[in-house]
């Protein structure tokens, strides 16, 4: 049997469609590569915000569970205490949080450290029967420690929208009143 002529392979029409067809495909795999990647670099980016944000918690939640015998001051966006710090043999070392141009600053000796960016607002309250902004209140409460302490944070959540976070650390009770 002979095959005719023009039976004996694609026509140019037929190869021009099938080029087309090939690179729309393309052209939806590539788009559909470039969302997921998308979505992926938005989710790292959330997951890192939300990393930090935890780390910052676990830090001051760390400080003030580790309280030492002192003087604990603050008002508004700064608090002082002393915690310890069996590390450096025990010895209690003053540690200080407060707002550096919207970051969350820790300053344990001559070294600050960025805990947190990217806050709006830090408000820290204390609780002693009733919640109060400053502490020591007056004279008789200079010499113990409130009973819990609260941290309040504005913050710029994953792709800068924003949020509010709360922390409420109890407090131990002093040796000395202990003794009373």
């Amino acid at each position: 049997m002979s095959q005719r002529r023009g039976e004996a392979g694609f026509t140019l029409l037929e190869l021009m469609i099938s080029l087309g067809l090939f690179a729309l495909i393309a052209v939806a795999g590539l788009a559909l590569v470039d969302g997921i990647i998308k979505v992926q670099n938005r989710t790292e980016g959330r997951s890192d915000r939300l990393a930090d944000l935890q780390r910052a918690m676990i830090v001051i939640s760390t400080d003030l569970d580790q309280i030492a015998p002192g003087t604990m001051s603050g008002a508004g966006q700064d608090l002082s205490f002393s915690r310890a710090a069996p590390a450096v043999g025990g010895v209690a070392v003053p540690v200080r949080y407060s707002i550096a141009n919207g970051n969350l600053v820790r300053q344990i000796g001559p070294q600050p450290q960025e805990v947190l960016t990217g806050i709006a607002t830090l408000r820290w309250r204390f609780w002693d029967g009733v919640w109060v902004n400053t502490w020591p209140v007056d004279d008789k409460t200079r010499e113990r420690w409130p009973r819990a302490v609260e941290v309040e944070m504005a913050v710029a959540g994953p792709g800068g929208a924003p949020g509010t976070l709360r922390r409420v650390v109890t407090l131990p009770a002093r040796a000395l009143e202990q003794g009373k």
